[in-house]
């Protein structure tokens, strides 16, 4: 019974963080990139490039604050454990949420950055749920227990972009704003905050006080560079997660230019990718790893990654976008899951945690300098250019892969 509270419990912390991002996702470009839209923050006369630009810091603020403070949450979590830290972590989400809703109400842009350094710093969710998972997990359930973390990250890619699109559209209720979906994600953080308290039980039963690292994140790349045998897949890693957070940067924005989408259409085709992603990770990638290495999936899915980019340029009405995703979200879908297991099969058992932890921090970086790269692209060149330079990154990491990556 306990087991099974703590694994419910964290399912639904995992599942509100991976739903508050999603939401963000139709909400933002509305707010900086879309000049049309009665949610636009910027004063009249700036140029919607001041936008993009904006979008790129606003985008990247959030896995900056994640790298810089993950580990350290880690290492809280390690010394007076899981359940207080996680706690915490989850009110500094749900006041985060709180504070970014007030701030597009007062049109208070500073405060929209603060809001979300502020969940950045504080949202160490993920990492400490994953070393919960691994606290009460035996080797005979422990791929069942992280799976379920994998169902609840792809149910909260395909909530979030949904309740995101329709709870900003005031054609759902009148009173809706752009604000709206953030109180209701604060309201959720809140409630998951209070069931960690009171029915959560702390998992760490081996708390020890060892010296803080506060530069943890800076080791952790340097960590990432010097280890032989999985620093191609972190570097892969860094080319995967990079390309495709330019992709997803400004590809909201691409949908309201091309298309003319709203924020409800845009939250109702990011949860489309989400329900086939889901697809992909639940029922394709078993198929497949019982056919094919994972060496092998990686080094055709990640091509195909970076060319299926691509193809979202070709569609000229609406409802040819939609013929996409089933493939974009296999090969990427693919990638993710294999590229995931290949660094695990690669490290020894014993620096299984602290390979996460590295990753963890290699992905971060990997969120911060696209998203704001993108937005000095978009603001120099085109809107769409980031997307272009998504392809390219994808694709880089596929030829680096292929060239240098030799099977142990």
């Amino acid at each position: 019974m306990f087991k099974n509270k703590t694994i419910v419990t964290i399912f639904c912390t995992v599942f509100i963080d991976l739903l508050g991002i999603g939401i963000l996702i139709p909400v933002i470009p509305q707010l900086f990139a879309n000049p049309g839209s009665e949610f636009f923050l910027l004063p009249y006369g700036v140029s919607v490039k001041t936008g993009y630009l904006l979008l790129g810091f606003l985008l990247a603020i959030y896995p900056i604050g994640q790298f810089l403070a993950t580990p350290i949450l880690g290492q809280l979590s390690d010394k007076y454990g899981r359940k207080k830290i996680l706690a915490l972590s989850l009110l500094g989400t749900a006041v985060s949420y709180a504070v970014f809703a007030y701030a597009i109400v007062t049109k208070n842009i500073p405060l929209l950055f603060g809001a979300r350094f502020l969940d950045g710093i504080t949202g160490g969710n993920i990492s400490v749920a994953q070393a919960m998972i691994a606290d009460i997990s035996t080797p005979e359930n422990r791929a069942k227990n992280f799976g379920m973390l994998g169902a609840a990250f792809g149910l909260g890619f395909i909530f979030g972009p949904y309740l995101g699109g329709r709870l900003s559209d005031p054609l759902t209720v009148s009173w809706f704003t752009a604000a709206t979906p953030f109180y209701f994600a604060g309201i959720l953080a809140f409630l998951n905050m209070l069931s960690v308290l009171f029915v959560l039980k702390e998992t760490n039963k081996h708390m020890h006080d060892e010296p803080m690292n506060l530069t943890k994140s800076l080791s952790n790349i340097g960590r990432a560079i010097k280890m032989k045998g999985v620093n191609i897949i972190f570097l892969t890693n860094f080319f995967f997660f990079g390309g495709f957070t330019f992709f997803t940067s400004f590809f909201a924005v691409y949908l309201i230019n091309k298309f003319n989408f709203t924020q409800g259409q845009i939250g109702d085709f990011f949860a489309y990718v989400g329900l086939w992603s889901v697809f992909t990770q639940g029922v394709v990638t078993r198929y497949v790893a019982k056919k094919f290495s994972q060496e092998k999936v990686v080094r055709v899915t990640l091509l195909a990654s970076g060319l299926l980019v691509l193809a979202y340029f070709l569609p000229q009405h609406p409802w040819e976008i939609l013929l996409i995703p089933p493939f974009f979200s296999l090969a990427s879908g693919l990638t993710m899951a294999n590229l995931g297991a290949l660094l695990s099969r690669s490290a020894p058992r014993h620096l299984q945690g602290e390979i996460l932890g590295i990753n963890a921090s290699v992905q971060a970086l990997a969120q911060s300098i696209p998203a704001i790269l993108s937005g000095f692209i978009a603001a120099s060149l085109a809107p769409t250019t980031p997307i272009i330079v998504a392809s390219i990154v994808i694709i880089v990491g596929a030829l680096l892969f292929n060239r240098l990556y030799k099977t142990a």
